[in-house]
């Protein structure tokens, strides 16, 4: 059974920067898509950011290029994501998720492909 939880959310002030790490049990990122996701209050889950080690996939949503950088760990377990220039717009609680996959078909991009959720951690955005 693969557990994950996340880690290093905060509040941070506009132009900010944060990382995120998910930690997983008994898993290895070869074999695993990563991705992390937000929910902000009174919107629906929106999809952030993937990986897929095994293929070397990544994937950003347009909100996120340029400022968000996604990156793993297989010695540690971790997935991290580097939050930069951070705005109010980035406030939501940030999830990671995992499904196990298969070498050359990326990372899905919904969540309904994923089978593994940690319970979030709480991004705020503020001055």
């Amino acid at each position: 059974q693969v557990q994950l939880v996340e880690s290093g959310g905060g509040l941070v002030q506009p132009g900010g920067s944060l990382r995120l790490s998910c930690e997983a049990s008994e898993f290895n990122l070869d074999y695993y898509a990563i991705g992390w996701f937000r929910q902000a209050p009174g919107k629906e889950r929106e999809g952030v950011s993937c990986m897929s080690k095994s293929d070397g996939t990544t994937n950003y949503a347009d909100s996120v290029k340029g400022r968000f950088t996604i990156s793993g760990n297989n010695a540690e377990k971790r997935v991290y994501l580097q939050m930069s220039s951070l705005v109010p717009g980035d406030t939501a609680v940030y999830f990671c998720a995992a499904v196990r996959t298969v070498s050359g078909y990326g990372c899905p991009t919904s969540d309904f492909d994923y089978d593994y959720w940690g319970q979030g951690t709480q991004v705020t955005v503020s001055a």
